[in-house]
């Protein structure tokens, strides 16, 4: 097999959809999206789903063909993504296209998945309640003592990622960043990397007018409708999580703060994206 994977990545807000779109149609590629959240289909407006004019430009793929229900992880999406893309291949595509955010996703897909151990059911009990009574952000700063790699990179409100970090931390008795694939395992196809940046400021401003937008769009009926959900792992992400906590606490937390913290987890959130692929000296970057 031969053709070659562009990946657009950067942080969250820059604008991968639109330069991904342009990037398609010049190739006459699809769009692969490589995002751990826009492939959840009850979350539309809090992960920045392309719009349907968008949609509409170029055929995609893994946007919004989950359901926040079903048990899904980077490993099962390499399978499924490198399964696509062999067969796009095959059907004579030359040069794809893929564009996401998720961290994990886009090095499943490069490097694939190493074999993290399973689960231990007692301890994960234990770091549940934890997680319950002291917070997500009371497990990532143990996880910063056992591992500052995996602290630096992962999101540190997604409770259940810093949970499992952590798990595996204590059940192995070794950092959970070291099981992350050092040597690559071999693709039949050649891989490009793009990253797009901003200037901090600009990148800041987008932020907040997409909160603000998202909120207008409906973000709050949204998160209301998933309230039965709000345990799973999938709406443990920043916009969900500070709007279910503005319901719980009416009164007290109000929309304007609500709309605020989205905005600066999502700053933070973006600063780690960089964290980590700034490490990654292949990853040709672009400014906007």
């Amino acid at each position: 097999m031969s053709g070659k994977l562009v990946i657009v990545l950067g942080p969250t807000a820059v604008g991968k959809t639109d330069y991904s779109l342009s990037l398609a149609e010049q190739y006459g590629s699809p769009v692969i999206s490589c995002d751990s959240r826009q492939i959840y289909r009850e979350m539309r407006i809090g992960t920045a789903v392309p719009s349907d004019e968008q949609l509409a430009r170029v055929p995609h793929y893994f946007i919004r063909t989950r359901s926040v229900k079903d048990y899904y992880t980077a490993g099962l999406y390499e399978a499924d993504a490198l399964a696509l893309i062999r067969r796009l291949f095959a059907e004579g595509h030359e040069t794809l296209v893929m564009t996401g955010g998720s961290m994990f996703y886009i090095d499943a897909v490069c490097n694939g998945i190493a074999d993290v151990p399973e689960a231990d059911p007692v301890l994960r009990e234990q770091l549940t309640e934890r997680l319950r009574h002291e917070g997500a952000r009371a497990l990532a700063e143990e996880l910063h003592t056992r591992d500052p790699e995996a602290y630096a990179a992962i999101d540190r409100d997604n409770g259940m990622r810093v949970l499992r970090a952590l798990e595996v931390c204590i059940t192995t008795g070794k950092p959970f960043s070291s099981f992350k694939v050092t040597e690559p395992r071999p693709r039949e196809f050649a891989i490009e990397k793009i990253g797009l940046v901003r200037p901090r400021e600009e990148l800041a401003a987008r932020i907040g007018a997409r909160t603000r937008q998202m909120v207008a769009d409906g973000l709050l009926e949204e998160v209301r409708s998933l309230n039965e959900f709000r345990n799973l792992t999938a709406l443990k992400t920043v916009g969900y999580t500070e709007v279910f906590d503005y319901f719980d606490h009416p009164g007290t937390i109000t929309l304007e703060d609500t709309v605020s913290r989205i905005a600066t987890n999502t700053r933070h959130y973006a600063k780690r994206q960089m964290t980590w692929w700034k490490r990654d000296p292949s990853i040709r970057w672009i400014r906007l």
